[in-house]
């Protein structure tokens, strides 16, 4: 949500950054419904002010006797009374109006983020590690014979439809490694404070975050009103909705692993075989709230986190930030992390790292007594994928495949899997 009040004060260089994001002007509509709103709220306070005035007056033209005076006053208060419950209703109408409006724009981008339409705009800004060299032509991961026994689709489109996969076996145990894995490095390496939130939250908790009004298509409502969380970001970015934050206790970095539901409402034909793009999904989420100075730095350092698990897990990977046109509602800037699938021989995102500045405290009114001024300032968000469990899953299966059907499994893994160092062609663990 924008500031209105630097919309006012700069309504040029707001539409300009929407111009950057392809967007029209949208300052004028603003200030329309605010001016409107504002000379409400003087009328409301103006006839407040001659309904006091005359309710004082009332008592004296009474007590003087002035019975004309005294029913003219009466009826002015009355009609004064009527004028200020309208007016407040006008306003508060307005009000909410201005409030919607303002929720429906996105975040203003960094200026160091490069312009673009689209992802063919985005900027790499460096490699790590080389794709492998194989010696026979890779698969995708549903194709390998190892795994062909413990990732079911038949069964889970049974069960609950498309989209959806039942991990079984050596397939099942990699995936639950891999989750601990990211935890256990985030919390000791990155000192994240390892978090557990439930997956279903109230309707103001998806607001908060961005994901309502907006983007209700892309979530699942329950039949008593409760959201299922699309990502863990909405459950660990409101855990300060409402508050006054203590600023010595910013920056606030957390991790959790959860259960996410997505509807995929616009990806209709796209990444429809295979577990790369589901309903239902497991991520290890990362989120800071720190303040108004620190926001970039700690944008990079997220970015650090999650490029640490990848390398943990010697996958090759690139990390781009996104142009104006490919960056997400709430987003400032936003890195992503793309991981080589040598079964699609391409690169994949497997982690978006956003930083929001205040953009989403103003949804929550989460705010930090600053230290400089003494005055109350809204938090700046951040979150990132640290990372995606299934992709994870699916770039340690295709990067590890061997001729036979099996698949050797990073070093950083075995510790999880009692000692085990690969999957078998079988589906077992070896």
């Amino acid at each position: 949500m924008h500031d209105i009040r630097a919309i006012r004060e700069n309504p040029a260089a707001f539409d300009a950054a929407l111009a950057r994001r392809g967007l029209s002007p949208m300052s004028d509509r603003v200030l329309s419904l605010d001016a409107d709103r504002r000379a409400r709220i003087v009328a409301a306070e103006t006839a407040q002010a001659d309904q006091n005035r005359a309710s004082k007056e009332v008592g004296a033209a009474k007590a003087r006797g002035d019975d004309a005076e005294f029913e003219r006053l009466r009826a002015l208060v009355a009609e004064k009374k009527a004028d200020v419950t309208k007016l407040q209703a006008e306003a508060s109408l307005l009000d909410g109006r201005l409030r919607d409006l303002l929720m429906e724009i996105p975040n203003l981008p960094l200026d160091s983020v490069p312009d673009g339409k689209d992802e063919a705009d985005n900027v790499e800004l460096r490699r790590w590690g080389s794709p492998r060299a194989f010696d026979f032509a890779p698969v995708e991961h549903f194709e390998i014979a190892g795994v062909k026994t413990g990732m079911d689709f038949e069964t889970a489109a049974k069960l609950s439809g498309s989209r959806f996969v039942v991990l079984k076996g050596g397939v099942a145990r990699i995936h639950r490694a891999l989750a601990q894995f990211m935890l256990d490095l985030h919390v000791t390496r990155h000192d994240l404070q390892e978090t557990w939130t439930p997956v279903l939250v109230l309707e103001n908790m998806m607001v908060g975050t961005g994901q309502l009004p907006k983007f209700g298509e892309d979530s699942y409502l329950t039949r008593e009103g409760y959201w299922l969380i699309p990502t863990s970001e909405v459950t660990l970015t409101n855990t300060v909705n409402g508050d006054l934050v203590d600023h010595a206790t910013l920056p606030r970095r957390m991790v959790a692993h959860s259960q996410c539901f997505r509807s995929e409402a616009g990806s209709a034909g796209r990444d429809t075989t295979g577990m790369l793009r589901q309903h239902q999904f497991e991520k290890v989420e990362m989120v800071s709230i720190t303040d108004a100075d620190t926001g970039v730095a700690e944008h990079d350092r997220m970015t650090r986190c999650a490029e640490a698990v990848l390398e943990a897990l010697e996958l090759p990977y690139r990390t781009i930030v996104l142009c104006t046109g490919d960056m997400g509602f709430g987003a400032r800037i936003t890195h992503d992390l793309e991981v080589w699938l040598p079964g699609q021989d391409k690169y994949r995102e497997i982690s978006s790292v956003s930083y929001c500045g205040d953009f989403q405290a103003r949804r929550m009114n989460a705010r930090y007594r600053s230290e400089k001024t003494g005055k109350p300032e809204f938090v700046h968000t951040l979150n990132g994928s640290g990372l995606a469990v299934g992709r994870t899953l699916i770039a340690v299966l295709e990067n590890g495949q061997q001729a036979d059907g099996s698949v050797l499994l990073p070093a950083a893994l075995h510790p999880y899997l009692g000692g085990a160092t690969k999957l078998r062609a079988d589906g077992g663990l070896a």
